[in-house]
């Protein structure tokens, strides 16, 4: 009965990606059905992390994000939980040889929303790399499925990737993260007196990153390169909305793409992906 097990567990991990993100339930959908369990695995594992420290306001986070990590600590020595979640992420760990350094690092990120709440340009590459450039590599080893020099090409495109789309959050979620919780991610920036010359040079970067993820996701294997190209193309359009808006009001208002419009983008890059454009 380990077998169903195994797959309840799966099946949690999927629920909480289809629960808290459309726009990831979606490429993952696109993606070679091998793919679609071991990244659900991933997805789910980083999520909970994040939540503790972004939700959880109302209880000890720090004794939390403890608890979790060393729940996580056994699951990966035993090879089991009894948390669905951890059970199903350990197993896509042991398959698919994700480095332990790309979980601490993640961890560590996810430690560090808990006590930091302003970033120097050391600290916000490191905290960049731990909570979103290690996702990306993690999905990459997935992808890559034991090939080690497609992963040696593939894993700086990658961490341009991770990188895009969380500074596309910070963005996104100026206000939250800044009104409520009190976090400015972003080094040097007054977000008391944000200016558009200051939002310009972020997403100067930001479009830096995004040109080197294209590189690499076009030569992602076939499976692959469906889905992340839609999360890229997601994305690239949330940025596009967020460069329309002035630096006044980015403070005020959550950008976000419509339900109907990320249908549209589907139906766009599976049309663009049978006629081998992507």
């Amino acid at each position: 009965m380990l077998e169903l097990f195994n797959r309840t567990s799966v099946e949690c991990s999927r629920l909480v990606t289809e629960q808290y993100s459309t726009s990831f339930t979606l490429g993952i959908k696109t993606l070679d059905r091998r793919f679609h369990d071991p990244i659900y695995s991933i997805y789910g594992f980083v999520r909970y992390a994040d939540e503790i420290v972004d939700t959880f306001y109302d209880y000890d986070q720090k004794y939390l994000l403890e608890k979790f990590r060393q729940d996580t600590d056994e699951a990966l020595r035993d090879g089991i939980s009894l948390n669905p979640i951890l059970h199903s992420f350990q197993r896509v760990v042991r398959q698919y040889h994700i480095e332990r350094s790309l979980i601490d690092a993640f961890l560590k990120s996810m430690e560090m929303d808990l006590y930091v709440n302003e970033y120097n340009d050391l600290g916000y590459q490191e905290y960049i790399y731990g909570s979103a450039e290690v996702v990306g590599l993690m999905c990459l080893r997935v992808f890559c499925e034991g090939d080690e020099a497609m992963f040696d090409r593939l894993k700086e495109p990658a961490r341009k990737l991770g990188a895009a789309f969380q500074k596309v959050n910070f963005l996104r979620d100026l206000k939250s993260d800044y009104v409520d919780r009190g976090r400015v991610y972003f080094p040097g920036v007054d977000f008391g007196d944000f200016t558009r010359d200051a939002k310009q040079l972020i997403e100067e970067d930001i479009q830096r990153d995004f040109d080197e993820a294209l590189v690499g996701i076009m030569n992602l294997p076939r499976g692959a390169r469906m889905g992340v190209h839609l999360a890229y193309t997601y994305y690239r359009t949330l940025f596009s909305k967020i460069k329309q808006i002035p630096a006044s009001r980015i403070q005020q208002e959550r950008v976000r793409v419509p339900d109907m419009k990320k249908i549209a983008l589907l139906a766009q890059t599976y049309v663009r992906f049978r006629l081998n454009v992507i």
